[in-house]
């Protein structure tokens, strides 16, 4: 069972796609929200969850004190269950929002209103090095000052590209999962 692990919608139950997603394990949620919160990263912040599938990232930052969340996910049955569980969190979130955007991620990307301050991006581990350096660098003209970028990604797969406008802060292995922070640096 997935859910809302703390904040203010903690303990809501999230449906997860019955299929074609990988949702983030609890653990690696739990360790990755300590720190982000520890760091300050999710007051007031404008979140952008990228490859969404449930929208579990995205939602969990909303509980923690996030100010919106747009989920994009391309997959209609995907985007459908994110919005179920978009209307269960933000209905516990008083004055935050949540949207759901059934589009690829490069088409969001093309027509995105930022700043974002913090983006989720957990592409399928198909997702190769060349789509995932052009998705970072299309994200790069809509993240605020300093917005972080958590780049999730299976252990397999190597570092992401260099990326004019990001600098790689930290990484962090959970099993078969790594977590990749990319700090946006204001300069593309």
């Amino acid at each position: 069972m997935t859910r809302i692990i703390a904040g203010r919608a903690g303990g809501i139950r999230l449906d997860v796609p019955s299929a074609g997603t990988r949702p983030t394990s609890d653990r690696v949620r739990e360790s990755l929200f300590g720190a982000l919160e520890a760091g300050g990263e999710l007051d007031d912040a404008a979140v952008l969850d990228l490859y969404a599938g449930s929208g579990a990232l995205g939602l969990e930052a909303l509980s923690r004190g996030a100010r919106s969340a747009d989920l994009v996910e391309r997959a209609a049955g995907a985007a459908q269950v994110a919005r179920g569980n978009a209307a269960r969190v933000a209905a516990a979130c008083t004055g935050a929002s949540a949207r759901v955007h059934r589009a690829a991620v490069a088409a969001f990307l093309a027509v995105a209103r930022g700043p974002y301050d913090l983006v989720f991006a957990d592409p399928p581990y198909a997702v190769g090095d060349d789509e995932t350096a052009a998705m970072l660098a299309a994200l790069v003209p809509h993240l605020g000052p300093d917005a972080l970028v958590v780049l999730e990604r299976g252990a397999r797969a190597g570092a992401p590209a260099a990326t004019p406008g990001l600098e790689q802060e930290r990484t962090k292995r959970y099993g078969d999962t790594v977590l990749w922070w990319l700090r946006a640096t204001g300069t593309p």
